[in-house]
């Protein structure tokens, strides 16, 4: 089986990344997914819509399943995840434009919030115990 050199690259991306660079591949990949089933529903291309709205919902599903329960502000992310998934299948069963946007803004909007979290933890020193 051919394997293309976009696909090698991905693969090699998702290898060498840290868990932050995991994590936004894994915003972008709900976000765009999310944009590609609404394009499915301006088209009125149902299969597109109902198929990219699945793979955004598995995104999110995988975002709950990793929540690292140990910390107080994962009760509210769990929420938050939920409520995004909520939107995703509100927006699939009732072809809802208005509501693919609104789980678009919050997954943007933690995105963001996970991007910038990422590059001041890069920019701190590292502490070593010795």
């Amino acid at each position: 089986m051919m394997t293309s050199p976009y696909e090698k690259y991905r693969q090699s991306s998702v290898q060498t990344a840290t868990p932050a660079q995991l994590l936004i591949m894994l915003y972008d990949g709900a976000i765009r997914f999310a944009r590609t089933a609404m394009d499915g529903i301006s088209k009125q291309d149902y299969e597109k819509s109902n198929l990219n709205f699945g793979k955004a919902q598995n995104i999110v599903k995988e975002l709950m399943i990793t929540l690292d329960q140990t910390y107080e502000v994962s009760k509210g992310l769990y929420a938050l995840y939920e409520y995004i998934n909520y939107l995703l299948v509100e927006a699939n069963v009732h072809k809802s434009q208005e509501k693919t946007e609104e789980a678009i803004g919050y997954l943007t909007d933690l995105r963001e919030t996970w991007f910038q979290a990422s590059k001041i933890a890069a920019s701190q020193p590292e502490i070593t115990h010795g």
